[in-house]
C-alpha cells in the first residue's frame, strides 16, 4: 500500500474511533437523563409528602430576621423537610441495586439532592464532550454535509485485492 492510502486508512480509523466515542457519550447522556428524571420525581414526591416546595421554606436568614426577638438567633430550617418530622422513615432504593431500605426522611432527601447535583454536573460534562467530538468530526469533513452519501457508500465498499500480473496488464 502506498503512503497516501496508508494515511487515508489511518484517518478513517481515527474518525471511526472518535465517532464511536461520540455515540457512547450520547448513549451515556440518555441514561444520565433517565436517572436525573427519576431522581427529580423522587424529590418531588418527598416534597409533596412534607407539603413543601423548592421555594416554600424561607432561608435561615429570613427566618432569623423575622423571628429575631421571639426565638434563638440561629435556627436551621431544611428546605425540603420544613416542619415535617425529619426522623420519620422513608423507603429508598439504592442506585444500581434492588435493595430497599427504610432511612430517615431527612437523610433520604439529602442523598437524593446530592445525587441530583452530581447527575447535573455529569450531564453538563457529557454535553460539552459531545459538542467537542461532533465539532471535531465535522472539522474532519466526515459529516454528510461535507461529503456526499454516494462517496461515503463507495468508501465503505472498498476492498483490498492482491496485485497480480494480469491485473497490472489491464492498466
Amino acid at each position: 500500500m502506498d503512503d497516501t492510502m496508508k494515511q487515508f486508512q489511518e484517518g478513517l480509523v481515527e474518525v471511526e474511533i472518535e465517532a464511536e466515542n461520540f455515540l457512547l457519550a450520547r448513549h451515556q447522556l440518555v441514561e444520565n437523563d433517565r436517572l436525573r428524571n427519576s431522581n427529580r420525581e423522587a424529590l418531588t414526591a418527598l416534597r409533596k409528602r412534607a407539603r413543601t416546595t423548592k421555594t416554600s421554606i424561607p432561608s435561615p436568614f429570613e427566618s432569623i430576621m423575622r423571628e429575631i426577638e421571639s426565638r434563638p438567633l440561629v435556627k436551621e430550617v431544611c428546605g425540603t423537610c420544613g416542619n415535617h418530622d425529619a426522623k420519620e422513615n422513608s423507603w429508598l432504593m439504592f442506585p444500581g441495586t434492588d435493595i430497599f431500605a427504610a432511612i430517615p426522611f431527612h437523610a433520604a432527601h439529602t442523598i437524593l439532592e446530592k445525587d441530583q447535583t452530581l447527575l447535573d454536573f455529569e450531564a453538563k460534562k457529557l454535553q460539552s464532550f459531545i459538542k467537542e467530538k461532533s465539532f471535531w468530526i465535522s472539522e474532519k469533513g466526515v459529516l454528510a454535509d461535507r461529503i456526499s452519501p454516494g462517496v461515503l457508500r463507495s468508501l465503505v465498499t472498498l476492498t483490498d485485492q492482491p496485485k497480480d500480473e494480469d491485473h497490472k496488464a489491464n492498466f
